[in-house]
């Protein structure tokens, strides 16, 4: 089929249109492929995003969960006085209380020189462990006097009693009903603990 050069003059025109129409459709494909492309691109950065604060928020949580029971365990500890610098004055009235409480014949003691039991690392600085040995005798009637003795010093609560051992013998005089006298005699050896956190040392 062959047009005749009229025919071609007409054809031309709508001709380019369609070659014009078909070029704005091929870039608007591109354009919309390039569009789509950098639209999951944005999507994928969103979603690491979302997915780094994710886990942002729950190191925070976990980091404020850990300072509450921290603080939870500080606060024990400063009930318990055992924070800061030995109480040697506090644990000698103690002492001297508790045996006239419990009306105990003879109360003698003795505290050693403070020891470093251990070194723990933390944040901004080491938290020392301490400990003063102390060596108690005491005059008894019976054995019950012992342990309410023990109980009263732990409750004191102006250091953490440890006792690392007692001993327990008999005096050997006979209580004739008269007079009191000490039928048993106790020599223990008591840990007083105390902690020392370095970065709240001023």
């Amino acid at each position: 089929m062959s047009f005749s050069r009229e025919e071609l003059k007409k054809l031309a025109l709508p001709l380019l249109a369609c070659l014009a129409l078909l070029a704005a459709g091929i870039a608007l494909v591109a354009a919309a492929g390039k569009h789509l492309t950098s639209a999951k691109a944005d999507l994928q950065l969103a979603q690491r995003a979302r997915a780094q604060n994710a886990e942002r928020l729950a190191r925070i949580a976990e980091e404020e969960r850990e300072v509450k029971e921290n603080m939870a365990v500080y606060e024990q500890l400063r009930r318990l006085n055992i924070l800061g610098e030995e109480r040697r004055l506090e644990w000698a009235d103690a002492i001297t209380r508790i045996r006239a409480q419990r009306e105990l014949l003879d109360v003698r003691y003795r505290v050693e020189r403070q020891r470093l039991l251990a070194s723990l690392p933390g944040k901004p600085a080491n938290v020392d462990f301490y400990a003063s040995a102390m060596k108690v005798e005491l005059a008894l009637l019976h054995e019950e006097d012992l342990l309410r003795f023990l109980s009263d010093l732990r409750d004191a609560g102006n250091a953490y009693y440890s006792v690392r051992r007692c001993r327990l013998g008999r005096t050997g005089q006979p209580g004739d009903g008269a007079t009191t006298a000490a039928r048993l005699r106790a020599e223990c050896e008591i840990d007083l603990i105390t902690v020392m956190d370095r970065a709240a040392k001023p």
